[in-house]
């Protein structure tokens, strides 16, 4: 059992300091500006693409995602940000939950972090990702909600940050769409993302990328099928469909 035994500064917004804080993978994540990125587990094609958009900027900017690890934004928050994310558990750290999520967390677990604040085996229940979520704010600086209805769990994550005076940005939406984040621009409780570019620049400096042709991308040249790519790269599959990287065609992928 890895156990964190120094003090996380962030953590002291919290009603209760955690009691004990387990973890797998690196600790040194902890030490980067972090941004919390919560919100539904069925998001529209609107909001995937953008939160995977300002994940990967953030992220670029040498900017840690923190997120749950749940289906919906936060998967796609943590792929964009690559390995530079940290995901808390509503469970123990050697519970891969969701299940769906099972590549991705391992992924982070090798890669990046997983916290949680329950001991090893425990299983979640509803009051745990009342606590999960809790710690995903707290660790944040600002708190972007992509999107979220009234009434869903997501209400919980703004109660947390408003009571601990973060910042809240959401995307702009649609009437009737997103309603818990259309109240919140329509009570001032929270600041819209109308340019994603200008919002990440207040965080970072872009970071030099490698430009050397990594090997995704030269498997993807050699116009595997699908379930080829998708058996070979799980987790970087659904990052290069959102950012128009990739291609599927009749079963077959496409470099564009």
């Amino acid at each position: 059992m890895n156990l964190i035994d120094t003090e996380i500064k962030e953590l002291l917004s919290m009603k209760k300091y955690p009691a004990k804080l387990f973890y797998a993978g690196d600790t040194k994540l902890l030490q980067k500006t972090k941004i919390s990125i919560v919100g539904t587990r069925k998001p529209s094609k609107y909001s995937r693409m953008l939160t995977q958009e300002l994940s990967s900027k953030l992220s670029k900017r040498d900017i840690c995602i923190v997120s749950g690890g749940a289906m919906g934004i936060d998967a796609i928050a943590h792929i964009g940000a690559k390995n530079n994310t940290i995901s808390v558990l509503p469970c123990g750290v050697d519970i891969k939950y969701p299940a769906v999520n099972k590549n991705l967390l391992s992924d982070i677990e090798q890669n990046a972090l997983l916290l949680s604040q329950f001991e090893y085996g425990f299983k979640a229940t509803p009051w745990s990702f009342v606590v999960r979520n809790e710690l995903v704010v707290a660790l944040g600086d600002v708190l972007v909600v992509a999107e979220a209805e009234l009434g869903s769990g997501s209400m919980r994550s703004i109660e947390f940050a408003l009571k601990m005076g973060k910042e809240i940005f959401v995307f702009p939406q649609r009437l009737g769409e997103s309603s818990a984040t259309n109240q919140l621009l329509k009570e001032g409780k929270a600041k819209a993302i109308y340019d994603i570019e200008e919002f990440c620049s207040q965080f970072g400096n872009m970071q030099v990328e490698d430009t050397k042709e990594d090997d995704f991308t030269k498997f993807c040249k050699t116009n595997p099928t699908y379930d080829e790519l998708l058996k070979r790269f799980p987790n970087k599959v659904f990052e290069a469909e959102l950012s128009g990287k990739i291609k599927i065609e009749n079963g077959l992928v496409t470099l564009l």
